[in-house]
């Protein structure tokens, strides 16, 4: 991107990529994704030389676990080797909340020089300079574990954490470098999907988007949705793939940044194509096994509009769709809101009844159920046996 004369920003504003939330060697329903994962690694990689891309931001959670498959370690090293050896791209990353700090920052100290950067614990490191910017990394870690390693009794949420951490950044920053700030933290305000883990119980987990209200560029990472997180600067990338239901309707992609030496930030996203989409169908079983509705091969999960059970739904829709992952009754389209709910024990027998039927068929009782279930407990209410 260039720039007028006139223009307060730099000509050749620097430029990198941030990514994060790999989750190498996660398994979804019993579904391996290495090899979606590969092809997501893949196009990462030809971003990065097709961008000219100066740096590759990692903003945690690369493994899915602490002790993670040989198989998702041979993929990152393959990625990084890639990367780093083969197109001459400096990668930093940090730990995230899936990560073991210790050994995901195995042999840091000399790989710094090799272009490999990464920083598992929180001991005190120097930034990582390039271009016009200084990046610094701030792994995650838990109060308690932040409250040891930074020798600070103050500590005792999140957000505590967070602010020590950036303050010991502020306090090593070279003068005259932009401030880029890689952290793996949840943002009070962002949208969250169904496979992140809370880092706490009743959001104290959550830290204020504030802390990075100074920073040139922050590049978050934990929600899986690529968002702005309270201010234009402060990003997160999102995850690498679709990793629950709930993020069916997301894009997933990487931001490049571009960084003037003066102003602020340009960011841009780069979708990522995946090896199969993670789609929700809904549908009556019937329909769905007339065929094929988009991608027969995608993930699906899908949600059965039958009132009734069906017969062996997987097998039977497997043939058709066979990357299932679950099948569910359809919830309600809404929630009724013309039936009083109240733990009355003297509340009227038929509204208990269609409160119940609301509930679970997701719709209201037609005319001729109403006066079945009146016959039936007219019956029951006078003592007569039913028959």
């Amino acid at each position: 991107m260039q720039y007028s004369e006139d223009d307060t920003t730099f000509r050749n504003p620097m430029r990198f990529l941030h990514t994060s939330d790999w989750h190498l060697g996660k398994t979804l329903c019993n579904a391996n994704l290495l090899e979606d994962q590969a092809h997501a690694l893949d196009q990462v990689a030809a971003m990065a030389r097709e961008t000219r891309a100066e740096a590759l931001v990692v903003a945690g959670d690369v493994y899915d676990r602490a002790v993670p498959p040989k198989e998702a370690v041979a993929l990152l090293d393959d990625a990084l080797d890639r990367l780093v050896r083969g197109l001459g791209v400096p990668v930093l990353l940090i730990a995230g909340n899936h990560d073991s700090p210790e050994r995901l920052g195995f042999a840091s100290g000399f790989l710094g020089a090799q272009g490999l950067h990464v920083a598992g614990t929180l001991e005190a490191a120097a930034p990582v300079l390039i271009g016009s910017a200084a990046f610094h990394l701030l792994p995650y870690a838990d109060p308690v574990m932040a409250r040891h390693a930074l020798q600070d009794e103050g500590i005792r949420t999140h957000q505590d954490a967070l602010a020590a951490q950036l303050a010991r950044a502020r306090a090593a920053h070279p003068e005259g470098r932009r401030f880029i700030a890689v952290a793996h933290a949840f943002v009070a305000g962002g949208e969250g999907s169904d496979s992140e883990l809370g880092l706490a119980v009743g959001g104290t987990g959550e830290v204020d988007a504030a802390l990075f209200r100074d920073c040139d560029y922050a590049a978050l990472g934990h929600l899986h949705r690529p968002q702005v997180a309270g201010f234009p600067q402060v990003r997160y990338a999102g995850s690498l793939l679709k990793y629950s239901a709930s993020e069916a309707t997301h894009t997933k992609a990487l931001t490049l940044v571009e960084l003037p030496e003066r102003g602020p930030a340009h960011t841009e996203s780069l979708p990522l194509t995946p090896r199969r989409d993670l789609r929700r169908l809904r549908g009556h079983f019937d329909d769905l096994m007339r065929g094929p509705q988009g991608n027969p091969d995608d993930y699906l999960f899908l949600d059965l509009l039958d009132e009734g059970p069906v017969l062996d739904a997987m097998a039977r829709l497997r043939q058709i769709y066979p990357n299932i992952l679950g099948i569910q009754p359809a919830p309600p389209a809404a929630p009724a809101q013309d039936i009083v709910r109240t733990a009355d024990r003297d509340l009227d027998p038929a509204l208990l009844f269609e409160t119940f039927f609301q509930d679970t068929a997701g719709r209201g009782m037609d005319d001729e159920e109403r006066a079945l279930f009146h016959a039936v407990a007219g019956r029951l209410l006078s003592g007569e046996a039913a028959e």
